[in-house]
């Protein structure tokens, strides 16, 4: 057994289609997995899927919003129709509103919550009977390093990528009897086109990051491929509910 081939494996990625998502779905295909991206950008799904095949990975693409009625039910069927199944879920759609508390509307609040945090219960709980019945399998969510830390304009954010850690536990407790084992990325600052929308708005902020970084430069999508494989082969099978940061350092980092 390679502690790190996932060779035969299906692997099914909220959000697939771009960012740390693609990141993610490029590791797990270059160890052998069969990848299904899910995401709600045609466009987007067709470019990630055409970047996938041509580096040599075994892709499928789907459309799938989480924020719908019913989506998880209905990927989960298609994830079994077209892979007969999956081994590993990764809960990785995810949105940021920046305002300040008493600027988010109530739907601002409840379209992060339920796309950062209800999405990741209800495709869990849809994988659920899958993993039970083949014996086990994977579940890798994605948090922040908002998990750990609050801002002033990451009120919903930083509650919905809490709520990731403690969810997480929660099911790793609740399912590791099945063979199932439940963990979490907390990613840091990350070059993706959700920050690229910040570091254009504010002066020097690239530039601060970077200096406040132990490693001294912004993450990139591909850095989170490693701790994904991990995460998903048998490497990883006597961890759960672990919360595993990505962030070159900077969580750790003290006074500058």
């Amino acid at each position: 057994m390679s502690l790190f081939d996932l060779a035969g494996r299906c692997a099914l990625i909220t959000g697939g289609n771009g960012g740390i998502g693609l990141g993610i779905a490029k590791g797990l295909a270059g160890a052998g997995a069969q990848v299904l991206i899910a995401g709600r950008d045609r466009a987007k799904n067709a470019a990630a899927l055409a970047e996938l095949i041509a580096g040599g990975g075994e892709a499928q693409a789907i459309e799938v919003d989480v924020t719908t009625e019913g989506f998880a039910e209905a990927m989960l069927a298609e994830a079994e129709a077209r892979l007969g199944g999956i081994d590993i879920l990764v809960n990785n759609a995810g949105i940021s509103i920046a305002k300040r508390p008493e600027e988010l509307t109530e739907a601002d609040w409840r379209s992060v919550i339920d796309t950062n945090l209800t999405s990741v219960f209800l495709a869990s709980k849809a994988a659920y009977p899958g993993f039970k019945a083949r014996g086990g399998g994977k579940i890798i969510n994605i948090g922040s390093m908002y998990s750990l830390f609050g801002a002033w304009y990451s009120a919903a954010y930083s509650a919905s990528k809490g709520g990731v850690v403690q969810i997480t536990k929660s099911l790793a407790t609740a399912w590791a009897e099945d063979n199932i084992q439940v963990n979490a990325i907390l990613p840091g600052w990350i070059d993706t086109a959700m920050t690229a929308r910040i570091r254009a708005r504010l002066e020097g902020f690239d530039k601060a990051i970077a200096q406040r970084t132990p490693a001294g430069r912004w993450g990139t999508p591909d850095d989170f491929a490693g701790t994904a494989v991990f995460l998903a082969g048998h490497a990883s099978d006597f961890v759960t509910g672990a919360q595993i940061v990505v962030d070159g350092g900077y969580a750790v980092q003290g006074s500058v």
